[in-house]
């Protein structure tokens, strides 16, 4: 599933090598989490949301039964979260 992902968003940005996921997958449920520069947050979200709706279809399709999740983290939430 990272490789799909990496796949999918790596055209995509300005900065490839800023591109990070992090992935937690259980028996039923695959949730990914995407980080990728500041500055290409909108282009990855796209306009009114419609790429990153893109590739979690394809990533839903990808999955099969299991449940397939993707979130966008942007920087401050990312550190927000290692803090916790």
């Amino acid at each position: 599933m990272q490789a799909l992902i990496t796949h999918l968003v790596t055209p995509i940005v300005s900065d490839p090598e800023a591109v990070s996921i992090t992935a937690t997958e259980g028996e039923a449920v695959v949730d990914l989490e995407l980080s990728v520069s500041p500055e290409d947050n909108d282009r990855v979200r796209g306009d009114k949301g419609r790429t990153l709706r893109a590739i979690r279809t394809v990533l839903s399709a990808a999955a099969g039964k299991r449940k397939a999740s993707v979130e966008l983290v942007g920087e401050d939430e990312a550190d927000e979260a290692e803090d916790a």
